[in-house]
């Protein structure tokens, strides 16, 4: 024996995606402007050179971070979209989808840490824009648009409430809440 450690195997795209994703959990903790790739690296368990070597700048490296939640959150509300259009009751689909939602406390922390870091900081608006204008634009075939606006700002309080508090949510009262707004 040699003493050597194995190398092990790299994957340009996993590590890729390891930095995108450790970006912006740092970003939702400690904010855009103290993100550096050091923090990044730690964060993901990768070498600081992993970090310069993939995204040479800062810029590069939070521009990454961002596409990445950006496609994520995206992808997730085209789910949401789908869930909605083959399902019989929207108000009984929606609180399902949200108990589903709140069954990640720590990404649902995650992001809305950054909705709020986006109203500090540009770079991360278009993160929360996606939320704020996506799910409204779902629910508007639905409900119409005026109520859709309502009910995503019921679920933001609903689930602001659930994060803080650490409380469960009461799926029978959203129900009846959001057919109250949709007026159903």
């Amino acid at each position: 024996m040699t003493g050597r450690r194995p190398q092990r195997a790299r994957d340009p795209e996993a590590r890729r995606a390891a930095l995108a994703v450790a970006t912006m959990e740092v970003i939702a903790e400690a904010g855009v402007g103290r993100t550096t790739h050091r923090a990044v690296a730690a964060k993901a368990g990768l070498p600081l050179g992993a970090t310069t070597y993939y995204f040479p700048t800062l810029d590069d490296l939070i521009a990454a971070g961002l596409r990445h939640a950006v496609d994520m959150l995206q992808t997730d509300l085209d789910e949401w979209a789908e869930r909605l259009r083959s399902a019989p009751d929207v108000a009984e689909a929606l609180t399902g989808l949200m108990c589903e939602y709140l069954g990640d406390r720590r990404q649902a922390r995650l992001e809305y840490e950054l909705c709020v870091a986006a109203a500090r900081d540009e770079a991360l608006r278009p993160l929360a824009e996606v939320w704020m204008r996506g799910l409204p634009e779902i629910l508007e075939p639905y409900v119409g648009a005026a109520a859709g606006r309502d009910i995503c700002a019921l679920l933001d309080g609903i689930i602001l409430l659930a994060l803080v508090t650490e409380s469960e949510l009461d799926a029978p009262g959203l129900t009846a809440a959001i057919r109250r707004l949709a007026g159903t």
